[in-house]
């Protein structure tokens, strides 16, 4: 046979096994109007494994088991995504507080005034007062104890990737996203003294815009230390005796609020640098326009665990924006994902993908919404 005709038996075969897959899923919806009208689990684990093991004794050829059977599991969880929107169809509408931004009195964010923090605040909640906080995990815990309405904190850079530090303080307290907004940052080289950049002796900043600049920080041959904020090390900076010849790499705005010299602007290692920054809440608070969705789980140690997860999202339309994966710090190897995706808490999708990932995770967590702003 010539390859067209290979093809043309490919195509053909296609089209029985896409027959052969409806046929299947309308069984399966009587399965699931069984399980409705018995109040059955649609997971049913010695089913499946019953399953998975007919078929690779089916296969016959050892090399395709492992093929076979993530072929029929793949099938199977499709079924499964089906039969939950089947029996849970009628659930009413969640009904949950909108966010009031403007009425929000009490808001924090890590820093001073000048930090690229205080940008993202202010975006939020216009000239609102601000209260600065010593580290995250300080705004962490007054959002958590009621002491702030709303909390803002950095998540992701363009140029760095992650703020570890949020995504590790995320699974400590229980507090939930409620906005995103994204940030131009325009990293500037500051000194107390008006001096030439090879004079400088050391430059302080927050490890992530230390990160973002390294090109420049590399090719000045420049000694670093970490600071917790861009706008505190301005300060220390600021206080400094003129014989330290220290700098500090903050934002430019920061820089001209304290009268710093500025040596060098856009010393970012790309031209285009934002970072994300949430706005966090003690309570679960979703905005009408909302249209992303943040949650954090973990799963299980077994073969094709991470794939099975992927293919919920895909088989309901839902597109991953974002996937972060962080230590558990127990002692074990074990790592908690955090994932972004698209779509609304009323979509019945969405709320079928929900209810599978808490039903069947050993540990799953709604960490908020927010409107995209990628």
């Amino acid at each position: 046979m010539d390859l067209k005709q290979l093809r043309d038996g490919i195509d053909d075969i296609d089209s029985q096994i896409l027959t052969l897959f409806m046929k299947r899923m309308e069984l399966c919806k009587g399965v699931a109007e069984y399980k409705k009208e018995h109040n059955l689990p649609i997971f049913q684990g010695g089913r499946e494994q019953q399953v998975i093991d007919r078929i690779k004794a089916l296969t016959g050829d050892s090399r395709l088991e492992n093929g076979t059977a993530a072929l029929f599991t793949n099938i199977m969880d499709i079924s499964k995504i089906f039969q939950d929107r089947s029996i849970h169809g009628e659930v009413p509408e969640y009904e949950f507080v909108a966010p009031d931004f403007e009425g929000a009195t009490r808001i924090g964010c890590q820093g001073t005034a000048g930090a690229n923090s205080e940008t993202a605040a202010r975006m939020i909640f216009g000239d609102k007062d601000l209260t600065f906080y010593r580290t995250f995990e300080d705004v962490f815990k007054a959002v958590q104890a009621g002491e702030l309405d709303y909390g803002v904190l950095p998540v992701h850079n363009s140029t760095a990737g992650s703020v570890d530090s949020t995504y590790d303080l995320m699974a400590k307290y229980s507090v939930y996203t409620v906005k995103e907004v994204v940030v131009e940052i325009n990293h500037c080289l500051a000194t107390k003294e008006n001096i030439p950049v090879s004079e400088v002796k050391c430059v302080y900043s927050h490890r992530q815009a230390l990160s973002q600049c390294s090109d420049f920080l590399t090719v000045n041959d420049l000694k670093t230390s970490d600071y917790s904020n861009t706008a505190v090390a301005a300060e220390k900076v600021l206080n400094s005796a003129p014989e330290e010849k220290i700098a500090a790499i903050c934002s430019v705005e920061c820089a001209k609020k304290l009268g710093l010299h500025i040596l060098a602007e856009h010393i970012a290692d790309c031209s285009l640098n934002r970072t994300r920054f949430v706005c966090i809440s003690r309570t679960m608070q979703v905005a009408p326009e909302s249209d992303a969705i943040s949650v954090m789980l973990r799963i299980p140690h077994t073969e094709g665990s991470l794939y099975r997860l992927l293919t919920k999202f895909y088989v309901n339309g839902m597109n991953l924006q974002r996937i972060e994966n962080r230590p558990i710090r127990d002692g074990s190897f074990d790592v908690l994902f955090y994932m972004d995706f698209t779509g609304k808490l009323t979509d019945p999708a969405v709320k079928s993908t929900i209810r599978d990932l808490n039903g069947n995770l050993e540990y799953f967590r709604l960490l908020g919404t927010f409107v995209s702003e990628s």
